[in-house]
């Protein structure tokens, strides 16, 4: 017996559908069916076109231009004077020594942090992915854990840690239980700057030992069997079998961890603000400070900065692009 409800959908499916049928006959008569495809790519094109390719182009607008004003119809031409303000130093060691030391500050920040906050980040994501490529028990728990704060929200990350770390948080509350001193971590320059770093690790950690581990577990566990039976020692297998075939996979974290780190803000903005002073503004904080919150507010000097930040992105990823093809080369 034929279900009544069956025959509605079916014919409501078939009259759906038979509405686009004839403008969809209608355009591969007039374009062709080998072109029909850019007829469904159109509508994301136009869209990616409108929020990615026009605000590039008119940033390097902006970047060419003075003045407050927003409309470019009322801002001057002043060709690289942008560029040459930003880059106008003494000594590029010695951000006091520049006319924008406060761009130069957050490159010098911007550069420590990288440094470090990628060097620890992939040192605690390999031993991590080590550790959980073991037989170890309730690994799949551990898994989740350690992946878990890649799911949060940064500004949520950076809320947590402010709570924990304000000057009445939980962790002065432990340290005065204890009858130790309290300290002020988000005031002092250099705890202030400790403490991004480690959230930053913390929060982003995760991503990477899922990448490590996914490239540990590619490689042949036979190779580690005739290793064993050779007697090889642990640091031997690790350092000889281990790393050579996760190297392929270590360029990837490490060139995505690099282009991440430069672009960091969400978190370090919500806990410090880029305080105390500059002591942990980064350079996408300068950008946004510099063209959005500061009067007057200066669109081509932003405009320009963030031009030397892609350009930066741009040299990291066509790093990664060579490293990748040598990898696979090789």
């Amino acid at each position: 017996m034929v279900n009544p409800l069956n025959q509605a959908a079916q014919f409501g499916y078939r009259t759906a559908f038979g509405l686009f049928e004839v403008p969809m006959a209608g355009a591969q008569r007039l374009i062709g069916i080998g072109r029909i495809a850019w007829l469904f790519l159109l509508p994301n094109l136009v869209i990616f076109g409108l929020f990615t390719f026009l605000p590039i182009i008119l940033n390097f607008f902006y970047a060419t231009t003075g003045s407050d004003a927003i409309l470019l119809s009322q801002r001057p031409y002043v060709g690289a004077e942008n560029f040459a303000s930003l880059l106008s130093c003494d000594n590029y060691l010695d951000p006091n020594s520049c006319r924008r030391d406060i761009f130069w500050r957050a490159i010098y920040n911007t550069s420590w942090f990288v440094v470090l906050q990628v060097g620890f980040m992939i040192l605690f994501s390999l031993l991590t992915a080590l550790i959980l490529n073991r037989d170890i028990p309730f690994r799949g728990f551990f898994r989740g854990v350690f992946f878990y704060p890649v799911l949060l929200s940064p500004v949520v990350v950076a809320l947590i840690w402010k709570w924990i770390l304000q000057r009445y948080g939980v962790l002065n509350a432990g340290l005065e239980g204890v009858g130790l001193p309290t300290v002020n971590w988000l005031i002092s320059a250099d705890w202030a700057f400790f403490w991004v770093i480690f959230v930053s690790i913390w929060a982003h950690m995760g991503f990477y030992t899922l990448i490590l581990l996914a490239g540990l577990q590619a490689i042949p566990s036979d190779v580690y069997e005739a290793a064993e039976m050779d007697g090889a020692s642990r640091w031997r297998v690790f350092s000889r079998i281990t790393m050579p075939l996760l190297m392929p996979t270590m360029v990837v974290v490490l060139v995505l961890s690099l282009i991440r780190a430069v672009q960091a803000f969400d978190e370090i903005f919500v806990l410090t603000g880029g305080g105390p002073g500059t002591a942990t503004t980064l350079i996408l904080q300068y950008i946004y400070e510099t063209g959005f919150a500061s009067r007057p507010q200066l669109f081509g000097l932003a405009a320009a900065a963030s031009i030397l930040m892609a350009v930066v992105l741009l040299v990291l990823t066509l790093l990664q692009l060579r490293a990748t093809r040598s990898q696979a080369e090789g």
